[in-house]
């Protein structure tokens, strides 16, 4: 006699079934719409920005770790200037291989872009040619990924030649294995009158469209990777110069928004610019400061990082990135009143070790304290020992933040009386800029100075050295 399944704790198969739709069904994330309320804003908006449609897959973590991502999904959408419109996520063990979501589920999103007018899907992953195209083909609109996301927004940040150069090849490097057309347009030779009067030498079979694009692609890609090195050389030499004279310097890194740029300003009045947006600083930007105790120091604000960075920018912004991996200290600024701050402590920990900037001294800032959490800051506070809470915003924080500074740069290590002749201003002055003076006197022939001075500093001041008891 078969037990009763409500007796045995055996789960009827048609309820298994339902869980597992529940599990594997499109989810919708509440509050992703970013629909405005006034018609007529709506209809401004609607002739300038695109209409998406956001898809994530849940593979691991919790439900509020993947509707975290995809509300930072949101951000990214809204910065490159679209319109959300509505937010879907999808619990599988791993993304389709061939559709990212799965045939039907694609199928389900088809009928959503439909119903809310979306002319854009994107998808919260990095997605292979075969899933962009096949998704695609399916719902009958634009797909773009995360990656082709954080591309367009860095095209549309980038300002100096360098940085404009740096995310056209992090472009071409994603776009080359992607390149495919419609119909035969894309695998027509160019043979005889087709060649399109190249005249003698150009006739023949000659290449495909598609290896034409890609050979031009490879041609560009290997010019800007030169034009890179030559804008690297020029930096280096820049950095070699405030080695020579001792200058220690300071990177502020970090997750994009987490209020770097607004930092820098603070403590150097930089006047760089601040914008409630992802990624609005691309270029870095070098400003003079000093510590409490007088010393100076160059503090250097870089990109910021998001989870998932791309592979293509890690390598193309790689000689920027150098900048904080020759560093003395990196200030690793995290935003307070995020929801998962630890995990964007984690996400630029990842791409530091990446481009080998991990075993650089770190001081982690914990940016706009005055709007976190309470409980948020403790647990910062436990899994960061040492961490400094300031508010840019305020002010709150900043000379605790400016004393840790002077205690963990390189500390001037010769200790030294020198007689500086009146005709040499200048050691006078870098001694005021790179050491730590402890006691000056104007005397006949002279300036006598006492101060800690590093080694490079110590070694041209020698011939001017004088006793402690000497006048």
């Amino acid at each position: 006699m078969t037990s009763l399944p409500e007796f045995s704790g055996d789960i009827p198969d048609d309820r298994v079934e339902l869980e597992l739709e529940a599990r594997r069904g499109l989810r919708r994330v509440a509050g992703i719409t970013t629909e405005l309320e006034d018609i007529t804003e709506v209809e401004y908006r609607r002739l300038r920005l695109e209409r998406v449609v956001l898809i994530g897959v849940w593979t691991s973590g919790t439900l509020d770790e993947a509707e975290t991502s995809l509300q930072e999904l949101k951000a990214l959408a809204e910065t490159a200037g679209s319109l959300v419109l509505e937010g879907l996520v999808q619990r599988r063990d791993k993304p389709d291989p061939a559709t990212y979501v799965g045939s039907g589920k694609a199928r389900e999103l088809r009928d959503i872009v439909v119903d809310t007018g979306a002319d854009t899907v994107v998808c919260d992953g990095e997605l292979t040619p075969g899933q962009l195209r096949q998704l695609e083909d399916i719902v009958k609109v634009k797909v773009i990924d995360r990656t082709a996301l954080i591309l367009d927004i860095f095209a549309q940040h980038a300002r100096s030649r360098e940085g404009k150069a740096q995310v056209e090849l992090a472009q071409m490097e994603y776009m080359l294995p992607r390149l495919r057309g419609w119909g035969e347009s894309l695998s027509r030779q160019a043979g005889g009158r087709v060649a399109g009067g190249g005249g003698i030498g150009t006739r023949g079979p000659g290449e495909t469209k598609i290896e034409t694009d890609r050979r031009r692609i490879r041609q560009r890609s290997a010019k800007l990777r030169r034009d890179i090195v030559a804008m690297r050389t020029a930096r280096e030499v820049k950095r070699q110069e405030r080695r020579r004279h001792s200058v220690p310097s300071v990177a502020i890194t970090g997750y994009t928004n987490a209020g770097k740029s607004s930092l820098l300003n603070r403590l150097t009045g930089a006047g760089v610019l601040v914008e409630n947006a992802l990624f609005a600083t691309l270029d870095p930007t070098v400003r003079r400061a000093e510590t409490p105790d007088g010393r100076g120091f160059t503090l250097t604000d870089t990109v910021g990082f998001v989870r998932h960075l791309p592979h293509q920018l890690v390598e193309a912004f790689r000689s920027t990135l150098e900048e904080v991996g020759q560093a003395d200290l990196v200030l690793h600024v995290v935003d307070g009143s995020h929801p998962d701050p630890l995990a964007q402590l984690a996400a630029v920990r990842e791409v530091l070790a990446e481009i080998e900037a991990h075993e650089v001294p770190e001081l982690v800032v914990v940016n706009k304290a005055d709007i976190a959490d309470a409980a948020v800051l403790d647990r910062i506070d436990r899994h960061e020992p040492g961490a400094v809470a300031v508010s840019a915003v305020t002010g709150a924080g900043l000379d605790e933040l400016s004393r840790r500074i002077a205690d963990l740069l390189p500390q001037p290590d010769a200790v030294m009386s020198v007689l500086v002749p009146y005709d040499r201003g200048d050691l006078v002055a870098r001694l005021h800029d790179v050491g730590r003076v402890d006691c000056v006197e104007h005397v006949e022939s002279g300036t006598r100075i006492t101060a800690a001075v590093p080694p490079a500093l110590a070694g041209e001041l020698r011939d001017y050295v004088v006793s402690p008891a000497s006048s």
